[in-house]
């Protein structure tokens, strides 16, 4: 995906590729902000109203007002309005606004951020690696959709080197954890389980939706604490996200595995059946 095929909307101007951001930005100097990125499909984006209600709770957990809907609406608008994408991602930011070179805040309006861009659509299955980092169950930020990425960016690098479409995190217990950006499930005697939001995950609209969705189905799914071994015990592993929906892993590391096993490709139907009944659930 080339820059030219990014569309950018910044506090009220449609700029893509002009500079639009000041070097002062808190969400650039420390990364003070949060963001959500939304599946888009015919022009139109995925369950937009969970994604703000997420990020209104990673903004209060920053210590950050609501974003303003009606400023998200206008950025959203204007970056999906005329030519519509066919599958893609938007992805919409909210940052502490000008700051100090340093931690401290300033009284300052907040920045808003909305972008959107095709996508090539994800591959039938994926591989996982393990790295050798972990995620902070304990820290401030665990839970939050910060703009603070740098060590998913280290991790998906480490995963790509080795094949991996995603890299898998365990806390600092050394229970599983999750990805750089999506939710892990793995399926035991035909029951699906994934971390609880207590071993620090993020809270996946997608995961959200796969637990609510297919145990409304009649699937088992269950949240409980899992060992990271379990990628290596469990019938088969998935994982799940805004873009990837759900994904069947042909392998862990070495492990290879059925994908997409039968219990996986019954959470796929269900959530691509239900997704496409309701496209703001």
């Amino acid at each position: 995906m080339s820059t030219g095929e990014i569309r950018v909307w910044v506090n009220g101007e449609r700029v893509d590729d002009k500079p639009s951001i000041p070097a002062l930005d808190h969400g650039v100097s420390v990364g003070d902000g949060v963001f959500e990125t939304a599946k888009v499909v015919d022009g139109a984006p995925f369950a937009l109203d969970r994604h703000h209600a997420r990020m209104d709770r990673s903004l209060a957990g920053l210590g950050l007002p609501a974003a303003d809907r009606d400023r998200l609406a206008e950025g959203i608008s204007a970056v999906l309005e005329g030519n519509p994408i066919a599958f893609g991602r938007l992805r919409y930011s909210v940052t502490g606004g000008a700051g100090p070179l340093g931690s401290d805040r300033q009284d300052s309006p907040m920045t808003y951020i909305v972008t959107a861009a095709p996508q090539s659509p994800t591959p039938a299955t994926g591989k996982l690696v393990v790295v050798p980092w972990t995620r902070n169950e304990r820290a401030a930020t665990a839970g939050l959709k910060t703009t603070s990425y740098a060590d998913n960016v280290v991790a998906l690098a480490y995963a790509k080197e080795r094949e991996g479409i995603e890299a898998i995190f365990a806390n600092t217990r050394g229970k599983l954890c999750e990805c750089t950006g999506s939710n892990v499930f793995v399926v035991q005697n035909g029951q699906i389980l994934t971390p609880p939001l207590d071993a620090g995950p993020l809270a996946g609209i997608t995961r959200e939706l796969v637990i609510e969705w297919c145990r409304e189905d009649g699937l088992t799914v269950l949240e409980q604490t899992l060992p990271l071994a379990a990628l290596h015990e469990s019938d088969e592993v998935f994982i799940t996200s805004s873009t990837k929906d759900v994904l069947g892993v042909h392998a862990v590391d070495d492990h290879e595995l059925p994908a997409p096993g039968p219990v996986t490709q019954r959470a796929a139907a269900v959530f691509a059946r239900r997704s496409s009944e309701t496209p703001n659930p």
